[in-house]
């Protein structure tokens, strides 16, 4: 399907996957907002409780470093951590941005590549491994990754390699 301005239309396949990204992309925005929000209240032990929790680094098990170098270090990374979490929220607006309004399939392709890469490496670094609870909350990204890129091709007008 195409409008008159010539760009494809999204069909209702294609607009629920860009729904699902856009979904993707607040839970993931909020990450890094919520590591701001850490970082300035509760410094490097508010960083860590975000990430540990899991069957392998449990919240009673960790232990913060007393050593200010090395907390200062560790902040610095979680907060980066954090801030390309929020990132990749702000990549997955695009995305669904694309998809919703230009029926793309290079939207489409950024959400699997990009935002797989991120989503899949957070479920098998931290998820799996057991740093970090496997919970509703910490699986409800990939999986909602993973219904976004199964749903939106049926949406999308076929591909057409140029």
């Amino acid at each position: 399907m195409t409008n008159t301005a010539t760009h494809p239309v999204a069909g209702p396949a294609a607009k629920v996957g860009a729904m699902l990204f856009l979904l993707w992309s607040i839970l993931h925005i909020w990450v890094g907002y919520e590591g701001i929000h850490q970082y300035l209240s509760q410094g490097t032990p508010g960083l860590w409780n975000m990430v540990v929790g899991g069957s392998r680094v449990p919240h009673n098990a960790f232990q913060h470093t007393q050593d200010a170098a090395t907390a200062y270090a560790q902040g610095q990374l979680l907060l980066n951590f954090c801030l390309d979490v929020g990132g990749y929220g702000v990549l997955g607006l695009v995305v669904a941005w694309l998809i919703w309004t230009q029926a793309s399939w290079l939207g489409y392709f950024l959400g699997v590549a990009i935002i797989g890469i991120a989503d899949m490496t957070f479920l098998l670094a931290m998820v799996t491994s057991g740093v970090i609870a496997f919970s509703l909350e910490s699986i409800s990204g990939p999986v909602i990754w993973f219904l976004a890129i199964l749903i939106t091709p049926f949406g999308l007008p076929p591909f057409k390699r140029r």
